[in-house]
């Protein structure tokens, strides 16, 4: 199913779990931190950008999350298998062209972005780009999704964002 999207979010959720989509608005890089390595991945205008939370939650904080990277293009983090921290990840954040939704990573720990960990409810899941929007496969029973009108941005926030990315 092709959901047209433009800049807005797309919000897929089920009874105990949600993921909120957006697109990249405009090319750029993105850089992901290990604790060994930094890996530099090109995102495309009309790629993804999803924030998953596998308990559910505030729905607010993921749409922030996706305009960090989307709009501030803050760098992704990726914490070592076993890491501690993993299981108190409320959200998790991935981008591509194409993301899977999968309930057998562990959060915060798989730098392939084409991955996200979700819950068991939305595992399964894959999100496509498209050029109007986002195609929708593996949604099962009980999955809803909406669309939902993008954050404000002011001209004050993006004229910071680009002189940031030139220091």
């Amino acid at each position: 199913m092709n959901v047209p999207l433009g800049d807005d979010y797309l919000l897929i959720k089920g009874k105990h779990s949600f993921c909120v989509v957006g697109r990249a608005l405009a090319r750029f890089p993105l850089c992901i931190e290990t604790s060994r390595d930094e890996v530099v991945q090109r995102v495309e205008q009309g790629d993804l950008i999803a924030a998953s939370a596998p308990e559910g939650g505030l729905i607010r904080p993921a749409l922030m999350l996706i305009e960090l990277v989307r709009t501030y293009r803050m760098p992704l983090v990726v914490m070592d298998r076993g890491h501690p921290g993993s299981a108190r990840l409320q959200l998790i954040v991935s981008a591509g062209p194409m993301i899977h939704l999968s309930c057998a990573i562990e959060r915060g720990t798989h730098p392939d972005q084409h991955l996200l960990c979700g819950s068991d409810e939305l595992s399964g899941i894959t999100l496509s780009g498209t050029d109007q929007g986002v195609l929708l496969a593996g949604l099962s029973a009980g999955i809803s999704f909406e669309i939902l009108e993008r954050l404000p941005v002011t001209d004050f926030d993006l004229a910071q964002a680009e002189r940031n990315q030139q220091l």
